[in-house]
């Protein structure tokens, strides 16, 4: 499940980009609620009762929201924290994985060259201990 996930995310098509936005618009909701719903109501608590999204400046016909706008950057601020630490998260399974095959590919080279040592050896001591056969000194026939 692990590897199949791992291969999935890997993958840069079209649909694991829609996919990725339809849970990014999700995930965008579910924040904007932390924020609008429990950290600015306890923000505006703690600074004596404030409430942000009321927070406005009248110029002329105009109305300036400025409290929207403390909403929705401390929203965007913890969406980008999130998204770094998914990020981040996905970086260090990446390179565990491509850890682990190089240590695989370590432990096949590091097999390879035992086995060549070890034939090599092998073939040494097959030649040293063969009885080694003593030459009789060639005699002259005469004729």
């Amino acid at each position: 499940m692990i590897k199949e996930f791992k291969e999935f995310i890997s993958r840069g098509n079209v649909v694991d980009l829609a996919v990725g936005v339809i849970i990014g618009g999700a995930f965008s909701t579910i924040v904007s609620s932390l924020v609008n719903d429990i950290l600015m109501p306890m923000i505006g608590i703690l600074l004596g009762g404030i409430n942000f999204s009321n927070l406005s400046i009248q110029l002329g016909d105009a109305k300036i929201m400025y409290g929207s706008f403390i909403e929705h950057v401390l929203d965007f601020l913890i969406v980008a924290f999130c998204v770094f630490l998914f990020v981040k998260f996905i970086n260090k399974l990446s390179r565990i994985g491509r850890k682990k095959i190089s240590q695989e590919e370590k432990k096949e080279v590091t097999q390879d060259t035992e086995l060549a040592l070890l034939k090599e050896i092998r073939d040494v001591l097959k030649q040293e201990s063969k009885p080694k056969k003593k030459r009789m000194p060639k005699t002259k026939k005469n004729a």
